[in-house]
């Protein structure tokens, strides 16, 4: 893979596709990525959840477009370096999350289990869907398999991981 060019990290739209830089991460660009997340998740935890959902909408749409050019000035369909929409599935998997640094760690971990793995219908969505669309969705169905895991460890386990 092609190393990405200086010059996209200065321009706003390619920055925050390429998660500001951490897409240029050498190893793992992805988890780097959602790294990112974890720092946005942090300060917006504490919203209310009409205000997050909303949020998640919004960036979701702007992810479409910010991918889409990102890959299409790269010419390569989501290149390894575009980590918005890992920013963004991160985000989407700690919707309604408890607040504690365990949850952010077991989010953190089933998203990128998820993610990597690609369980059905993701790995589908990955091949088939080009674009800014394909590149956010397939992390968006990751999110919706780690949210439900999630939501299972936290009506089992709620008072161990709350410290």
């Amino acid at each position: 893979m092609e190393a990405i060019p200086r010059k996209f990290l200065l321009h706003p739209v390619h920055a925050p596709a390429l998660g500001f830089g951490a897409g240029c991460s050498p190893r793992a660009p992805g988890t780097a990525g959602t790294l990112v997340g974890v720092l946005i998740y942090l300060p917006l935890q504490w919203l209310p959840w009409q205000v997050y959902a909303g949020m998640l909408v919004l960036l979701f749409g702007l992810g479409i477009w910010l991918c889409g050019a990102t890959a299409r000035a790269l010419r390569v369909h989501d290149h390894p370096g575009i980590v918005w929409d890992e920013i963004v599935g991160f985000l989407a998997t700690m919707w309604l999350a408890p607040t504690g640094w365990g949850w952010v760690l077991l989010g953190f971990g089933l998203f990128r289990l998820f993610d990597i793995w690609k369980p059905w219908p993701i790995r589908l969505l990955d091949r088939r869907l080009g674009g800014g669309t394909g590149i956010m969705l397939d992390d968006l169905a990751a999110a919706v398999y780690s949210w439900i895991f999630l939501q299972i460890f936290h009506i089992l386990y709620a008072v161990s991981l709350s410290s």
